[in-house]
């Protein structure tokens, strides 16, 4: 009658709720499962909040990037000036390049740039800047720096005075309405030799892409006034090339290099920002490994824990065996006991890795408060705050770890307590 019982059966489940709730009195184990529930429940919050902080991380960097860069910038391969040795890598004729690379297939938008480092001072401050000349039409469709949450000013005034970023705004202390002096080493050409060019502009708009390094160097001014500015008449310094699906930017190269002509050469976004991301990547691993660990040593305490109720319900087990019970139903019955702690404390962690990654603002602005302040450098990492983001494959990884490695330990004590000899468990009763 036993041998036709059929598995998992209502008498098997009773019997494991029963051990699972034992107090210590009673020869259960109730302290040893709550360990091992609360191990397993802060292993997998602390895997899923390191996974979704890390593609937080990822995808914010990458979007800064490709919200406020080109996805692909194309200049000339360089022609040498026989009178003063230097390689020329303007584009003469950007006009007709930016014409031809519009109508490659996936291509969203191509822009003319003019770009050179100077100094800027205001108030008795300075800084090294980055001045990129651009035509008010195309900044207007960069998505960072045209459309940033903490942007001010008017954007449709580029053309009387120059856009910065908010650090660049801190660092010289200015604002909407305040004149900046640029000063550029390569400037008016004299019968004497080459004097600074030193000229001053209106802050018509502040920026914020969201990244320190943009924010803290970078200038857009009107493109005519920048060729001016930079002796770079009736020339541009390189295209900017905007794609529809910057993710595959690298199958497009081939077409890109043959619209852009035999002097043509391309910088794409992957490979200005590839050694971060394989640097990313290979963190990723490493972390997810060195959690992976962490969850197994969580998933060990149940093995600790249902090893002592197997010792403590030698006579118990005994008594079932001489009932009829098979070895099976043994085997189950603490297989029951163990893979419902895991099944609980991964829910448990589920839901509060889900939590944290949710209300991750709230949380790090607590702690950040707690800290007083500087707990987050955004000149050391890049963005302005901790991001996470949620993804079903991140949790359904985090999950099927837990409840894995939950389960697999769990069947060595359990076939232990199923292989006991009954006579032995009774003997010395």
């Amino acid at each position: 009658m036993a041998g036709s019982t059929a598995p998992f059966a209502r008498f098997e489940w009773m019997i494991a709720w029963r051990y699972l709730r034992a107090r210590r009195a009673e020869g259960g184990v109730s302290v040893m499962t709550w360990i091992s529930l609360i191990g397993i429940t802060l292993a997998v919050f602390a895997l899923i909040a390191t996974l979704a902080v890390r593609s937080g991380f990822r995808a914010e960097f990458v979007d800064t990037i490709l919200g406020a860069n080109a996805h692909v910038t194309v200049y000339n391969i360089g022609v040498v000036d026989p009178v003063t040795g230097k390689i020329d890598r303007t584009l003469p004729e950007y006009a007709q390049m930016a014409e031809r690379l519009r109508h490659v297939s996936g291509v969203t938008r191509v822009a003319p740039l003019v770009k050179g480092q100077v100094m800027a001072s205001a108030a008795g401050r300075n800084a090294g800047i980055e001045v990129f000349g651009i035509a008010l039409e195309d900044m207007k469709t960069i998505p960072r720096i045209a459309g940033g949450e903490d942007s001010y000013g008017d954007i449709d005034r580029l053309n009387e005075g120059i856009a910065i970023g908010s650090g660049v705004a801190r660092e010289l202390g200015v604002s909407i309405g305040d004149r900046i002096k640029l000063i550029s080493p390569n400037g008016v050409k004299t019968a004497f030799g080459t004097s600074p060019r030193v000229k001053a502009y209106e802050v018509v708009y502040v920026f914020s892409a969201g990244r320190y390094d943009i924010d803290r160097t970078r200038i857009y001014m009107p493109f005519t006034e920048a060729q001016l500015y930079f002796n770079r008449e009736g020339v541009a310094d390189e295209l900017e090339v905007m794609v529809t699906e910057p993710e595959h930017v690298d199958d497009m190269t081939l077409a890109l290099l043959q619209a852009g002509g035999d002097q043509a050469q391309l910088w794409t976004w992957r490979d200005a920002s590839g050694g971060f991301l394989r640097a990313l990547d290979i963190e990723d691993n490493v972390m997810f490994v060195i959690l992976s660990i962490l969850v197994l040593i969580a998933a060990m305490n149940i093995v600790s824990g249902l090893i002592m109720l197997v010792k403590n319900k030698g006579r118990d087990i005994g008594i079932l065996r001489t009932m009829g019970l098979t070895e099976g139903s043994v085997l189950r019955v603490f297989f029951i006991c163990g893979a419902f702690t895991g099944l609980i404390g991964t829910i448990a962690g589920v839901v509060l890795g889900c939590l944290f990654a949710i209300y991750i603002d709230p949380i790090f602005s607590f702690v950040n408060y707690v800290a007083g302040g500087g707990v987050w450098d955004p000149s050391v990492r890049g963005i302005y705050n901790l991001p996470a983001k949620l993804q079903f494959g991140d949790v359904a990884s985090a999950v099927a770890l837990s409840l894995g490695l939950s389960l697999i330990v769990t069947i060595f004590p359990a076939r232990r307590a199923a292989r006991m000899n009954p006579v032995e468990a009774l003997r010395y009763e």
